[in-house]
């Protein structure tokens, strides 16, 4: 299935937030961070955009849509709710 966002909104492959620290202790998921990553997938014909397919970028924990295509995890979010581009 191929997802196009339409106007602003951007599709990001969600990533997962790390479980478990360098020592071995496991992390509950409401003590987790709360901005979280993921990469550009797709991206709306809206000329404000400013993130490109493949980029890298941190985004809030609430924010956008998930959705889960084929086995995989998906978040549509505005373009506004992008904090910053990864690198």
């Amino acid at each position: 299935m191929n997802i196009k966002p339409l106007g602003d909104r951007v599709l990001l492959k969600a990533e997962v937030a790390e479980e478990k620290t360098k020592g071995g202790l496991y992390i509950p998921q409401t003590a987790q961070e709360k901005t979280q990553t993921g990469v550009v997938t797709a991206i709306g014909e809206s000329e404000e955009i400013q993130v490109k397919v493949g980029d890298k970028v941190m985004h809030d924990k609430y924010a956008g849509t998930a959705i889960t295509v084929e086995g995989e995890d998906y978040l549509i979010v505005s373009s506004s709710d992008i904090i910053a581009i990864v690198e």
